[in-house]
């Protein structure tokens, strides 16, 4: 199991999703919740495709974190 950092973008009329670590890992969907679940099926390919082609699973290296501010 590895655990990767996943950014999510919310756009006027959509959500957007990626991983840092495997950067040809996106999404795009009307909802978060409907985001969510299409970057976990991009990771879950991405990952299949590279044991696959035999290449090396990335390591996690991203990290997020929420700071809180006076603005």
């Amino acid at each position: 199991m590895k655990e990767y950092t996943v950014i999510f973008e919310r756009g006027k009329h959509s959500w957007g999703a990626y991983v840092p670590d495997l950067p040809v890992c996106a999404a795009v969907a009307e909802t978060r919740e409907e985001v969510e679940k299409l970057i976990r099926e991009a990771i879950e390919l991405h990952i299949e495709d590279l044991r696959q082609s035999g290449e090396p699973i990335p390591e996690p290296a991203y990290f997020a974190a929420s700071i809180t501010v006076t603005a």
